[in-house]
């Protein structure tokens, strides 16, 4: 089981690593191809967009036909689409890559998350759910800080690794054990259970935070640019708050295996509900990354939870982890795209602060609908 864990964790780390790559690169795509702020937020948009298209087909594969034979395909699709964004120059070409690059993700992270899960003793699921996002948040740790990298020795270089990276590990998943269990409903009682009441709120409580990350990913580097802040301002906030939640994702994955999922999601909700209000409000460096370090906290105590009440409900309900893991991808990325396209857009028209008030409204709301629905101490949802 560690082993399988150690290479879940580093194939997710490898796609949000390359995701979060773009946030310190934004200003100067920006600048060099003369973007709007709405261009911006395509363009920051467009891998989540990517996963959020492939979310539930990737699950469909994870579940038919295994989730090695998923990672594999989504390991080999990072890798072509990375190397082309790498090389690009055309904003078409580059949002054409970051939308593959999102297909990829949703593969990958259906592929690892059902291994997961289908492996993993259930009153252990928690913790090893955690343990897999506070990797991939390590991966969000690590991405601002290879943007900047990139943005010193050439996008080509960082990004031409991915080649050789993915090779490793679809060598690693070669050699690991697929988990046997296949999906045998019909479409029409899949489709039934995704609608069910549990597994949608479930899918809710990802999305929520989500939708903080993908403001985040647009207003904050923009914001910190107007204010004279360079890669190095910008990457920092993301980095030490990306290192927290790496910390803390496994220690709050094994409390909600032991307490239940509510209190930890409603806290982290509120926590980060206030942050994004700094964030478009504040007009000082210091305070704006302070809010994306505390909004990085407070998402922490959402996402693992929220991960875990989604895979409860699929259990509960019959639902195949696989497309549970679908519906996981489906909903962050649903998030990212809301808050990302969303965030340029408002912020073209009506100022920065306009999509962040949103961005907490959504927030607050979230954790009134879990306070209201989740059992405080149950692992799974009400299921009316």
């Amino acid at each position: 089981m560690r082993r399988l864990v150690l290479l879940a964790s580093a194939i997710v780390f490898l796609d949000v690593a390359f995701y979060a790559a773009l946030v310190p690169l934004l200003p100067d795509y920006v600048d060099r191809l003369d973007l709007s702020k709405a261009e911006a937020g395509i363009l920051s948009a467009a891998y989540a967009a990517g996963t959020l298209a492939a979310a539930l087909p990737a699950g469909f594969v994870a579940a038919r036909f295994g989730p090695r034979r998923t990672v594999l395909a989504g390991l080999g699709l990072l890798a072509a689409s990375s190397f082309t964004f790498g090389f690009a120059n055309h904003i078409v070409l580059l949002d054409a890559a970051r939308l593959v690059q999102g297909i990829a993700g949703a593969l990958m992270w259906s592929g690892a998350f059902t291994w997961l899960i289908l492996s993993a003793p259930e009153d252990r699921r928690g913790g090893v759910i955690g343990t897999a996002i506070g990797t991939a948040v390590a991966g969000a740790l690590f991405g601002p800080p290879l943007g900047a990298l990139a943005n010193a020795i050439g996008t080509r270089a960082v990004f031409g690794s991915v080649v050789a990276v993915a090779a490793i590990l679809a060598w690693l998943a070669v050699r690991s054990e697929d988990p046997t269990e296949r999906e045998s409903q019909g479409l029409r009682e899949v489709w039934r259970t995704l609608r069910s009441r549990p597994v949608l709120l479930a899918a809710g409580f990802v999305a929520a935070p989500s939708a903080l990350f993908g403001v985040d990913s647009v207003i904050v580097p923009l914001r910190l640019d107007e204010l004279g802040g360079g890669p190095v301002t910008i990457a920092s906030g993301f980095t030490i708050g990306a290192g927290l939640e790496a910390i803390m994702a496994p220690i709050v994955g094994r409390y909600s295996d032991q307490h239940g999922r509510l209190a930890p999601y409603v806290t982290g909700a509120l926590v980060a509900a206030a942050s994004i209000v700094v964030v478009g409000t504040a007009m000082l460096q210091g305070l704006i990354v302070a809010a994306v370090i505390t909004g990085a906290v407070g998402a922490g105590f959402c996402f693992t939870p929220a991960t875990a009440l989604l895979s409860d409900a699929a259990e509960a309900t019959g639902l195949h982890q696989g497309f549970a893991a679908g519906l996981l991808n489906a909903a962050w990325a649903g998030g990212q795209v809301l808050g990302a396209v969303g965030g340029g857009a408002g912020a073209e028209v009506a100022g920065s602060a306009a999509p962040c008030i949103a961005a907490a409204a959504l927030l607050v709301l979230s954790a009134g609908v879990a306070w209201r629905s989740v059992p405080p101490l149950s692992r799974a949802p009400a299921s009316a």
